[in-house]
């Protein structure tokens, strides 16, 4: 269950866990990343038919839960491709989604009792 609440809202899994500074810090830096990576003009990886990797991609991204759905659903954010920082903001919002999944499965390792 706390892995599952972690998923959609960084850091929220360890907030019910009652971790509560971990949680804020989890989700700052998750945020922060996502937010670097707008800033930066960015790629929001999605799914490219015939390109295996854009698929890879699409789903790291994902990872970062709701912060996704709300840069690719409610405003069209794509990034913009003549920035000179558009690879460097991919990378951001890239790494905002992988570090999600990382809280995650610390989540899950801390209610499950397999670390502490």
């Amino acid at each position: 269950m706390y892995a599952v609440a972690a998923w959609p809202i960084p850091g929220l899994g360890h907030f019910l866990l009652g971790l509560r500074g971990r949680a804020i810090a989890f989700l700052g830096l998750v945020m922060f990343s996502a937010g670097m990576g707008c800033l930066l003009q960015g790629k929001l990886f999605v799914v490219v038919p015939g390109q295996p990797l854009s698929t890879l991609g699409t789903l790291a991204s994902m990872a970062m839960g709701v912060p996704y759905f709300v840069l690719r659903y409610l405003t069209g954010y794509e990034g913009d491709i003549t920035s000179a920082s558009y690879e460097y903001g991919g990378a951001f919002l890239l790494t905002a989604g992988l570090m999600n999944a990382l809280v995650i499965l610390d989540a899950w390792d801390i209610a499950t009792g397999s670390r502490q």
